[in-house]
């Protein structure tokens, strides 16, 4: 690579400048040098000049890689610039990095195309692509991946041959440029041609004509200007009296602010650009822009330009200046694009529907909503701006589309008023969706569309369902669904009833309600008939027995709505006795009163006693109370007493009866006494036998086995007696007899619980005294057995005592 600058001068040295501005030169022709190229990516220089005068001009190229012990370059090749039989002046020259083709211009009109690599190569390739009247005053050559491009400029046109396409020629304009007036931009603005007039800056490309740049960079007077280079950041101009004048370049924002000041906007965006602007920086540039053509009345200019600056610019500061309704048009571009960008927020989606239905343009609504595309915009905004604005279709369309049931539903319900259609897209929901739904909306459905609402309830609660896409069984609750049906007692009733007659049974909070609803609907229900068939549903639902009803619950709901006979049915299924006679006493229902008390007088006979007390003088209760020893007398006596209607001569049979049974119990009473007493001088009597007197053994059977008694055998004084082997196969005691031992050992063990608690009697009555809570201390000793009573009762067949607890 080259680090100097190269001069030409009309005395044939080549001047060599470095960037200290230090001057080498060496001889290049004899006579002079007309043009230089060198090469941007190689140490090669190209010159065209004569070393004799009349003669071809001679191409040279040098090589900077190979140096002479002087410095001075080493000529490589040198090629003579031939287009006619006579010399002809050159005026212009281009060639490639890879020298594989180079285009010479000369004043008659010609080009002259040299093609393959000439450093190599010994003859090259040549070819005359043009003949022309007007003089060549450009020629660049422009490599790309696809193809080679020659422009050619003259002072009459600008043309651009594809010389990797047998030449195929392409006129850009008929007007042409002066000598030393195009060149090829960098790669950054696409090696555009540049070809300069007096009034703008032209760019090129292969097929067409591009932009035109109008503007002053500089301005300064010079005297005979031959030449303007650029290099190391700098301009210099060469002047006639062999001067060089340097022109620094000023930075990049101080060009933008001289640029901005002269309101060349497109100009300052495409230099920010060549210089890799970052898109901070050019959106900073594109609002600068915007706001100029704003200000001129161009919105339309104005709007393309605030574009440019999506994500970079906050959109309110655009929105604001387009608010207006009259730049609507303008506003809804910009919000499309911001959408389009995926920069939009809810605000500028209730902006943008807002700007479409205000416009009233229904083929940019159904555009924006109903697209193929993936959604750029939030879409509970949107839906709530088409419910707004009336747009119940397209809302409709974005709930059903992004699965927002909720939307879908409250415009049907609320808005439409489509209720059928709002059921049917319930029913086509997933289970735990549609369970939800129904909750939330069954109220106004069930208001609307009673019968179809319940129907489908029925369904929905009985009929089993899968759940998503595995095999799960779901099936709804019907508690859920309750609190649809207020203000709708016969529909929840029908689909109570509908439940109960599928499964056979209800929960109870179902149960309790399908009651309340049967007595609330007696209590309104004019008609005879009705009212006695929801009577008999009400007691078929009550003696139901797998009815799960709460007991309490129902006698409360039943005394609420005085339903005697639900009441009465409750009272008994609880066995609350007690209630039942109050309720018959309050009705004065007699015969009721004697058949509770001869029905249940046996479980409680406190019953009698209220009865008697009820009515003293009803023969039936107090005789069949004596049948049946229900009370004691003294009871029977004191409640009578509280009567002040009942006499003496009620009881008096009663009395003289029950006073006849007292004295035969005593009679018998004693007769047993003086039995045990009897029976306990003879039981002393043998004991004394048995302690004085030798005792003699007769037995001939054997009491175990029952066969004749033989030797070895076992005698014992209870008279009892056993073959040897029998008695040990009977017991493992050798002193008890088998037969006696059970009654012995009950008796042995009654005595010693007696011991046990003997001591426990003056330690109960001592707690007794101390303890706060008396009944809980006697509770604790009634458990201990304190209180049992051990009697002991003779056996009439053995005369053998046995033990009796009470």
């Amino acid at each position: 690579m080259l680090f100097f600058n190269l001069f030409l001068h009309n005395d044939g040295n080549a001047y060599i400048v470095n960037r200290e501005l230090n001057v080498f030169l060496f001889r290049a022709y004899d006579v002079c040098i007309v043009l230089m190229h060198q090469l941007k990516h190689r140490n090669i220089l190209i010159t065209v000049g004569h070393d004799q005068i009349n003669v071809y001009p001679l191409i040279k190229m040098w090589d900077f890689d190979k140096l002479d012990d002087c410095g001075i370059p080493a000529c490589c090749r040198s090629i003579p610039a031939v287009v006619d039989k006579t010399p002809v002046p050159v005026t212009c020259f281009s060639a490639l990095d890879t020298l594989s083709f180079m285009a010479i211009g000369f004043a008659n009109g010609s080009v002259v195309l040299l093609h393959g690599d000439v450093l190599i190569e010994k003859y090259c390739k040549s070819r005359v692509i043009q003949t022309d009247k007007y003089p060549i005053t450009g020629v660049v050559l422009k490599k790309s991946d696809q193809q080679t491009v020659l422009f050619v400029a003259t002072t009459n046109c600008i043309l651009s041959y594809i010389v990797s396409q047998k030449d195929y020629k392409t006129v850009l304009t008929q007007e042409g440029c002066q000598l030393r007036c195009t060149i090829l931009s960098s790669p950054l603005q696409d090696q555009q041609l540049v070809v300069a007039r007096n009034e703008a800056l032209y760019f090129f490309q292969s097929d067409e004509r591009g932009p035109c740049l109008a503007f002053t960079a500089f301005s300064a007077p010079f005297v005979e200007i031959t030449d303007v280079l650029i290099e190391w950041g700098s301009v210099y101009i060469v002047l006639g009296d062999n001067t060089i004048c340097s022109l620094d370049e000023k930075d990049l924002q101080n060009k933008l602010d001289i640029l901005f000041k002269k309101n060349f906007y497109s100009m300052a965006v495409s230099l920010a650009k060549s210089q890799n602007y970052d898109a901070e920086g050019l959106a900073d540039i594109f609002t600068q822009y915007g706001d100029h053509l704003y200000g001129k009345g161009d919105y339309d200019g104005a709007i393309s330009q605030y574009l440019k600056t999506i994500r970079y610019l906050e959109p309110s500061y655009v929105i604001r200046k387009f608010l207006d309704a009259q730049r609507i048009h303008n506003l809804t571009l910009y919000l499309e694009e911001l959408h389009e960008q995926q920069s939009a927020n809810s605000d500028h989606t209730t902006l943008l529907l807002n700007c479409y239905t205000k416009l009233k343009d229904v083929n940019k609504l159904n555009q924006f909503i109903m697209t193929d595309k993936e959604l750029n915009f939030d879409v509970e905004t949107a839906i709530k701006v088409c419910r707004q604005a009336g747009y119940y279709k397209h809302a409709m369309y974005l709930a059903k589309l992004c699965r927002m049931h909720d939307w879908y539903l409250k415009v049907q319900l609320e808005d439409t008023k489509d209720y059928d259609n709002a059921l049917e897209y319930i029913k086509e929901l997933p289970f735990e969706e549609a369970e939800n739904k129904l909750k939330k909306y069954g109220k106004m459905l069930m208001t609307c569309k009673p019968k179809e609402t319940t129907d489908f309830l029925k369904i929905f609660c009985t009929r089993t369902k899968s759940s998503g896409s595995s095999n799960t069984i779901k099936r709804a609750s019907p508690e859920v669904f309750i609190h649809i049906f207020i203000n709708h007692n016969k529909q929840l009733i029908e689909f109570l009833e509908h439940l109960l007659r599928l499964q056979g049974s209800l929960p109870t909070s179902l149960c309790n309600t399908l009651l309340e609803l049967y007595l609330e609907e007696m209590d309104k229900q004019e008609d005879s008939t009705l009212k006695l068939k929801l009577e008999r549903d009400a007691i078929s639902l009550l003696t139901n027995h797998e009815a799960k009803y709460n007991v309490d619950h129902a006698m409360v709901l039943a005394q609420m709505h005085n339903f005697r006979k639900a009441v009465l049915y409750l009272f008994k299924k609880a066995q609350l006795y007690q209630p039942i006679l109050r309720y018959q006493m309050e009705g004065n229902c007699y015969q009721d009163i004697i058949a509770l008390c001869k029905e249940f007088g046996n479980n409680d006979p406190s019953l009698w006693t209220q009865a008697l007390t009820y009515f003293a003088d009803k023969e039936d209760c107090k005789d069949y109370v004596a049948e049946r020893n229900l009370l004691p007398p003294l009871f029977i006596i004191q409640a009578l007493a509280r009567n002040s209607t009942a006499t003496v001569s009620i009881i008096k049979d009663y009395m003289i009866r029950r006073l006849q049974k007292e004295n035969t119990q005593i009679s018998e009473d004693e007769r047993l006494a003086k039995q045990y007493q009897e029976e306990t001088v003879k039981m002393r009597q043998e004991i004394e036998e048995l302690k004085t007197s030798a005792k003699i053994f007769q037995a001939s059977k054997c009491n175990g086995c029952g066969k004749d008694l033989d030797l070895p055998a076992i005698h014992f004084l209870c008279e009892h007696s056993f073959h040897l082997m029998c008695y040990e196969s009977y017991t493992d005691s050798e002193s008890e007899c088998p037969l006696c031992s059970p009654d012995y050992r009950k008796i042995t063990e009654a005595i010693q619980a007696q011991q046990q608690v003997k001591g426990l009697h003056e330690q109960f009555h001592q707690q007794l005294e101390r303890s706060t809570d008396s009944f809980s201390v006697v509770s604790e000793y009634f458990g201990r057995g304190v209180f049992n009573k051990i009697t002991l009762v003779a056996d009439k067949q053995g005369n053998r005592p046995r033990s009796r607890y009470n």
